[in-house]
């Protein structure tokens, strides 16, 4: 079975938060000009957000991130 999205988090904008032990607000993210049709898990409202990449030394991580509302960002990361 492949891998899906799911949401990881709902986070304020520039608040300190990890993907495998990097703090996403301190690299550049780098759109990938993927979309992904998501849903917040709060609301259920459908929302369309980009793949980014953020690399840090070897290491590359992929997630989607999207705003919810204003300076609210939802945090999707690829599970399994």
């Amino acid at each position: 079975m492949g891998k899906k999205w799911r949401h990881f988090t709902t986070v304020a904008d520039g608040e300190y938060f990890l993907i495998d032990e990097i703090n996403i607000w301190d690299h550049k993210w780098i759109d990938t000009k993927q979309k992904v049709n998501i849903r917040d898990p709060l609301y259920n409202q459908k929302y369309t957000f980009s793949i980014f990449e953020i690399q840090d030394g070897n290491k590359i991580i992929k997630f989607i991130a999207g705003e919810f509302s204003n300076c609210v960002w939802g945090i999707y990361t690829l599970d399994g």
